[in-house]
């Protein structure tokens, strides 16, 4: 189902209108039904009190027992006792019958009815259809009383009276329409209502849903505009408590962080300037380390190695502060990238240690900033000497993603046991180490997370796994510009026309 027609608005309206529906045809049910039987009840108790009246006055006026003469006659004489309606009677004594127009088959009547009629002493009456006809038949015993008794009993004379009710069906079908052209504009105005109670329901609902939008992208400042005492202004009200107290906590935790980041930066750079004397320091005691007895020398090289992992530290904390500041900026530039990991393994003597394939020079080239590069491919690679083990192997090579852009993969993988499943989602966090042994590692715990921040600046990604055949692997996708394609075939030229 689309989303438009599962919206509260549209749940709404149809809900009001269903009961609109609901409402107005019950309504007019019930109209219909109580005016229907008022208007044949009316009409029936009219004829039925005028037919008994008009039988009770003419019977003393006949002989009885009556003949066939006068029972035609006493026919054509209740007959005449309709208003403005046209009576069919007929008159019945033992076998004997007659009706007020000759020939008359009085078909209204029916077995049941005679019956009857002749087993009480009470009109009885019932409608008949017939033909999209309606017609009320009324049946009566002519009754007399006994000498010596107040009983009346049965005279043996049957009266029956056919009363069409085209009159009546004509102010029932006159209802009818009425009810139905009523119910047309009944459910425009429901329909109407609906839309305007939806209208004030959905108000607040949508300022709400435009408040939490707002939330949701950090202004936390939204606040709603409470308006009456109701449900909804009590969870407007809710939901600005609520923001005021996600803000003030926001707040705080901003200011407790940037209190961390400025500490650790101060910090750092209180650092550097005692750690550089004493790097200078252990330089000129290496030197002299020699000349030095074997426990002194062994001290003066422990200082120097602690010193060097200090500064190293410092460096990191002053890179990770710049990350979290947002200092941190790009520098790009056109390179070769497989020329810049050649050059960052070199310049390290990795060049004989870590196996590498890498694209031939000038195939693979892209808009990067070269040191932070450098620092990503060298941190990846001293991560797998120090942690892994040999054989460690650095490949580089392109490829395209799904949406045909085009990326360069770094993959640096050693030779060791590989990553403790329950470690590999925290590779990448700050300072975490992996087991208590590695408490006093050369590493810091920053180099992993510095990759990261490096990488994420390039739009890339960076992740780590295990190696089906062993070892840990570690690989990087770095987006390059859709322009690198024009730019190495350009060059391609020139140096095919040089």
């Amino acid at each position: 189902m689309p989303r438009a027609l599962n919206g509260l608005r549209v749940r709404l309206v149809v809900a009001f209108t269903l009961v609109a529906v609901v409402a107005t045809v019950t309504t007019g049910a019930l109209t219909f039904r109580e005016a229907r039987t008022g208007v044949l009840q009316q009409s029936q108790d009219t004829v039925i009190e005028d037919f008994r009246h008009r039988v009770n006055t003419l019977v003393p006026n006949y002989r009885f027992p009556p003949d066939a003469a006068d029972l035609q006659s006493f026919a054509g004489d209740v007959s005449r006792g309709g208003r403005s309606q046209n009576w069919r009677v007929l008159v019945a004594y033992r076998e004997a019958s007659a009706t007020s127009a000759p020939g008359d088959p009085f078909r209204e009547l029916s077995s049941s009815m005679r019956e009857s009629v002749r087993s009480r002493r009470a009109t009885v009456f019932q409608r008949v259809s017939s033909d999209g006809h309606s017609s009320l038949v009324v049946g009566m015993p002519v009754t007399f009383s006994g000498r010596h008794s107040t009983e009346r009993r049965a005279s043996g004379l049957e009266v029956y009276l056919t009363v069409p009710q085209q009159d009546e069906q004509g102010y029932v079908d006159a209802l009818v329409t009425a009810i139905e052209r009523a119910t047309v504009p009944a459910l425009v105005l429901a329909v109407l209502v609906a839309l305007l109670a939806a209208r004030g329901v959905l108000r607040p609902v949508r300022a709400l849903r435009r408040a939490t939008r707002s939330i949701a992208q950090g202004r936390l400042d939204t606040r709603l505009a409470v308006q009456g005492s109701d449900e909804l202004a009590e969870l407007s009200r809710t939901f600005n408590d609520t923001a005021a107290a996600l803000e003030a906590s926001v707040a705080e935790l901003r200011r407790m962080e940037a209190g961390a980041r400025r500490f650790a930066a101060d910090v750092s750079h209180e650092l550097r300037t005692p750690l550089a004397a004493m790097s200078a320091v252990t330089d000129v005691l290496d030197e002299d380390a020699a000349g030095l007895d074997d426990d002194t020398a062994t001290a003066v090289r422990l200082i120097s190695e602690e010193t060097t992992k200090l500064a190293g530290l410092v460096d990191d904390l002053m890179e990770i502060s710049r990350f979290d500041a947002g200092a941190a900026a790009l520098h790009l530039d056109e390179i070769d990238l497989a020329e810049s990991v050649r050059r960052t393994l070199a310049s390290r003597g990795w060049q004989d240690t870590v196996g590498t394939g890498l694209p031939e020079p000038g195939e693979l080239r892209g808009r990067v900033d070269p040191r932070r590069l450098d620092v990503v491919v060298a941190n990846l690679v001293a991560n797998a000497l120090r942690h892994g083990a040999p054989p460690v192997r650095l490949d580089l090579h392109a490829q395209d993603d799904p949406r045909a852009v085009r990326q360069a993969v770094i993959t640096v993988r050693d030779g060791g046991d590989g990553i403790p499943e329950g470690v590999l989602p925290h590779v990448f966090d700050r300072f975490y180490k992996s087991a208590d042994a590695r408490a006093r590692s050369e590493g810091s715990g920053l180099g992993l997370a510095i990759t990261t921040e490096n990488v994420r600046l390039h739009g890339g990604t960076v992740r780590a796994a295990n190696h089906p055949d062993g070892g840990a692997v570690f690989t990087v996708v770095l987006p390059l510009p859709p322009d690198d394609a024009a730019h190495r075939t350009a060059h391609s030229a020139k140096e095919d026309r040089t």
